[in-house]
């Protein structure tokens, strides 16, 4: 496989670990005091992922069918139609359900550049809309790959924002990266999340950093090690998802001091 095929595949990974990542932390978390982050709460910091996870699902099923350096053409599916240049496309979707999104409408406008073992991408949304949600931003991606090491890494830059059903609105802006280590069978598959990102919703604004990198293998349900700690109000609230050893616990450290055992 070469260098552009495994970028290719490293956006559907990619958007696998965000909704991966979204299911692993949907449990509520009760905290001391006054102080609390509840499952609604974690459910909206990562209602940006599972959007834009869906997208990307899409842009990688885009970019591996069309993604050649100076092409330049207008193609046509059942259910979006796509015009190329030579630095990128705009695609028009027309009720579409791919790769398991819900309906997608609305037009998406992609500039990117490809070089041997690198990729970047700016993708552009106004009033893209998957399902009830509308979506509108920009998600900047740049990938590399080493072929030495079998490695991946997806880094991508956010300034969106997503309306929901009621018209409630949560935004969100930062900085995540993943990387993706192929080995010779699943165990020794492994992927990571790192980065730092701020979500706004509700009135609160939420600041997530991760401690260490968030790490799982593709035979575990759950991510089996690493740490994140949830800024809210001020207070931080840490989330620690173990040593390695694939189990479906984690502990919370609350503001206090005390922590919990929470089941995944």
């Amino acid at each position: 496989m070469n260098g552009l095929t495994r970028i290719i595949h490293a956006l559907s990974i990619a958007a696998f670990a965000l909704l991966f990542l979204q299911g692993c932390s949907e449990d509520g978390v009760s905290s001391a005091n006054d102080v609390e982050l509840t499952q609604t709460e974690l459910q909206n910091i990562l209602e940006t992922d599972e959007a834009a996870g869906a997208v990307d699902s899409v842009l990688a099923e885009l970019f591996a069918n069309n993604a050649v350096a100076g092409k330049s053409s207008n193609k046509a599916n059942d259910c979006y139609s796509t015009e190329y240049s030579q630095t990128g496309f705009v695609v028009t979707f027309n009720n579409c359900v791919l790769n398991g999104t819900e309906n997608i409408n609305g037009s998406l406008t992609v500039t990117y550049q490809v070089g041997n073992e690198t990729a970047a991408f700016t993708a552009s949304y106004v009033d893209f809309y998957i399902g009830n949600l509308k979506v509108n931003g920009t998600r900047n991606y740049i990938l590399t790959s080493s072929l030495e090491q079998n490695t991946i890494s997806f880094t991508v830059t956010s300034e969106m924002s997503i309306e929901m059903e009621d018209e409630s609105i949560i935004s969100e802006s930062g900085t995540k990266t993943f990387s993706f280590t192929f080995g010779e069978t699943l165990e020794t598959s492994t992927f990571s999340l790192s980065g730092n990102w701020q979500v706004q919703a509700d009135g609160n604004t939420y600041v997530i950093e991760t401690v260490n990198d968030l790490t799982g293998n593709l035979t575990c349900a759950n991510l089996t090690s690493g740490s994140m700690s949830v800024a809210k109000n001020g207070f931080i609230i840490t989330v620690d998802f173990g040593d390695g050893t694939c189990d479906n616990l984690a502990t919370i450290t609350l503001p206090n001091g005390n922590m919990e055992e929470v089941t995944l």
